[in-house]
């Protein structure tokens, strides 16, 4: 077997990301040889990724990314906030983005398998999941592309994102208000961006529910209807954008802040729509106590 140093373990390190111990193991198999040991971490790289497939994915990022008129909002998943919190990570997030606003794929089934430089980007992210050594997964994403303007809002370094798309010409005033509105939809996660997206279904639901819960106060029921309406109206408010008092100040609306934009830019405002992300909603994260998942860690460099 050929000789190697600690130093060739620091420079396949330094070069391919993997593990010190990845590395020392690949130089091991490869006799040596510096190319056959990069070789083999790649590939080994790729079956990594297969192995962690069973692994929970549910940290991670919302990543935003905007390129002349179309806008992207993306949740990348890993499994640590270690991960998360990294710049290999927010690279490959990077990448992905800019790969989505490029392509504009249906879904994600066929953004892993567009083409990336020769390569499909499921691959690219398998490679990447044998560098980092967690599984990585693209959870959903959304463009807008624009005959206006996009504005985008990135909370916390990616625990939540926000976007929303306007028709009408950027400028002063009308950025002022969609940095505004981004900040405001981050902090009141509105359900809907009017009255009338919301279903009759929906709304018919919500009549039922609140209409038992004025008998239940005690009222009639033909008292109980005539507070339903007006329960109503605060659902509205509530849960639609436009309707939504202004987290700035609660004496206007959105609706009433858009208007008094329009009128000061002399130009036509209208929010089209929105989308917000956060990061890990619904996933279910893996509780694991710590002492444990080190001596997991321990034992595994010792194979």
């Amino acid at each position: 077997m050929a000789e190697f140093t600690a130093k060739d373990v620091m420079k396949l390190r330094e070069q391919t990301g993997a593990g010190m111990m990845d590395c020392k193991r690949a130089l091991v198999d490869a006799d040596g040889d510096f190319e056959k040991a990069a070789d083999l971490l790649r590939e080994r790289g790729i079956a990594k990724a297969a192995k962690r497939a069973s692994k929970i994915a549910a940290e991670g990022i919302v990543y935003a990314y905007v390129e002349g008129n179309t806008g992207v909002l993306v949740e990348i998943n890993c499994e640590s906030d270690f991960v998360a919190k990294g710049e290999k990570f927010h690279e490959l997030a990077a990448t992905v983005a800019k790969q989505i606003a490029a392509t504009k794929p249906a879904d994600v089934a066929a953004l892993l398998a567009s083409d990336l430089g020769g390569k499909t980007v499921e691959t690219f992210i398998s490679e990447q999941v044998g560098i980092i050594g967690e599984k990585i997964s693209v959870r959903r994403f959304t463009i807008y592309t624009t005959e206006g303007f996009v504005e985008t809002y990135i909370h916390m370094g990616g625990t939540m994102g926000v976007m929303l798309d306007f028709a009408c010409p950027e400028n002063e005033i009308t950025k002022t208000l969609a940095h505004d509105l981004a900040l405001h939809t981050a902090f009141s996660k509105p359900a809907y961006l009017a009255a009338d997206e919301v279903s009759a279904e929906t709304l018919e639901k919500e009549k039922e529910i609140l209409k038992q819960e004025v008998i239940n106060e005690g009222k009639p029921e033909a008292i109980a209807e005539k507070i339903v309406l007006g329960k109503i109206k605060k659902f509205y408010e509530e849960n639609c954008l436009l309707e939504q008092k202004f987290v700035k100040d609660d004496k206007v609306t959105v609706k009433d802040l858009i208007a008094q934009a329009s009128k000061a830019a002399v130009v036509p405002v209208t929010l089209k729509r929105f989308v917000f992300y956060v990061m890990g909603q619904g996933l279910e994260k893996k509780t694991e106590d710590l002492s444990e998942e080190v001596a997991k860690q321990v034992e595994a460099m010792k194979k």
